[in-house]
């Protein structure tokens, strides 16, 4: 595993709890209906950097979706799984997706971006397109300014990178996405910058 997601992975094995303790568990339940709305009922949802399974992978699973979750904290996976028994857990980097490909109606990635170095963000949006199926639908967020580096978060240190919107919004078009919202929102008193859209046929 690269230095930087071994990093991340030990800060959020070390603080998974107490950032759960300080975290809002409903700030973006509008954006997930909206990825709902435009799944099949019964979609198969792949949840990047699911954390310990709330509340995107909970709130999906008693909307009907049948969820896969994927993270590389330990810690996180095992909270998940208690959280969300009826969701499916597994240990992951979302820059090395073992999915085949079509496998996913939908796959949503919040608040994980941007702890993946900015230069692979547009492989990993082409191993996104890869496993949606055509017509599959995307939710993620990241940051909204142009930035990389390491800052402490709950007393450990952790990896940040973002483009800038613009950018961002430009690989996801390049990758072969259309584009159904995309904008800056505060959600829980943080600006993140957000895309709903959908993989072309």
């Amino acid at each position: 595993m690269p230095e930087i997601q071994e990093l991340v992975e030990k800060s959020y094995d070390k603080i998974a709890k107490e950032y759960y303790r300080h975290r809002d568990l409903n700030k973006f339940n509008s954006e997930l209906d909206k990825f709902i709305s435009l799944l099949p009922r019964d979609a198969i949802i792949l949840d990047v950097g699911c954390g310990a399974g709330i509340p995107t992978a909970k709130y999906l699973v008693q909307k009907s979706m049948n969820v896969t979750g994927i993270d590389i904290s330990d810690v996180m996976l095992k909270m998940a799984r208690e959280n969300v028994p009826n969701g499916k857990f597994i240990k992951m980097d979302m820059t090395n997706l073992k999915f085949n490909n079509s496998t996913f109606d939908g796959i949503v990635s919040v608040y994980a971006l941007f702890h993946v170095k900015k230069e692979d963000h547009l492989s990993v949006f082409k191993q996104f397109h890869k496993i949606l199926k055509p017509g599959g639908i995307l939710l993620i967020n990241t940051g909204i300014t142009d930035s990389e580096g390491i800052g402490d978060f709950f007393g450990a240190p952790m990896f940040w990178s973002n483009h800038d919107p613009k950018i961002t919004l430009n690989l996801l078009q390049e990758t072969g996405f259309s584009i159904i919202f995309e904008g800056i929102l505060i959600r829980g008193g943080e600006f993140q910058y957000w895309i709903l859209g959908r993989k072309n046929y």
